[in-house]
């Protein structure tokens, strides 16, 4: 799908649910990621992802404050599916730390677990790891770039020091 805001973005699902968002990148980039992560050939259909498409489009239009969608997490590691279910609960217009969701999975030396932990966030937007920054308030790294995670923390009303 083509979106204001983000550009480009692909997604994928299961039977059980969205799995995969990507920004950029080509068709093809994104068709091998999906075969290399869930072993399967890919078909193509977006049907079954017709309402991720409109509460994404919404989310991004200011409409919307969350997601209703399944989502796929069996393929997740234990901690990082601890560490993106902190995430997800993250309300719109709030940001929280690594420090802090270290802390709140019970592992508190662990912010770079955290860090790595949302570096390889499969569905970013619907789980939102924008929302998370360093300790003194500055924006760390963003699948899609610091100038979106900018954007998207902007578009939920956070204002951040500049």
């Amino acid at each position: 799908m083509d979106a204001p805001l983000v550009g480009r973005l692909w997604l994928a699902a299961t039977e059980q649910g969205l799995c995969e968002i990507a920004f950029d990148g080509d068709e093809a980039e994104f068709v091998a990621r999906l075969e290399r992560l869930w072993r399967v050939k890919p078909v193509k259909d977006e049907q079954p992802l017709a309402e991720a498409v409109k509460q994404l489009r919404e989310y991004l239009a200011g409409q919307r404050t969350g997601f209703d969608l399944p989502i796929e997490t069996r393929h997740l590691r234990p901690f990082q599916r601890q560490v993106l279910d902190a995430t997800q609960a993250i309300p719109r217009g709030n940001v929280s730390t690594y420090r802090a969701l270290a802390l709140q999975v019970g592992r508190p030396r662990a912010m770079r677990a955290v860090g790595r932990a949302e570096a390889t966030n499969p569905m970013p937007l619907v789980i939102p790891c924008h929302r998370v920054i360093g300790s003194n308030g500055s924006l760390r790294g963003y699948g899609g770039g610091l100038p979106l995670k900018s954007a998207l923390l902007k578009l939920e009303g956070v204002m951040l020091a500049e």
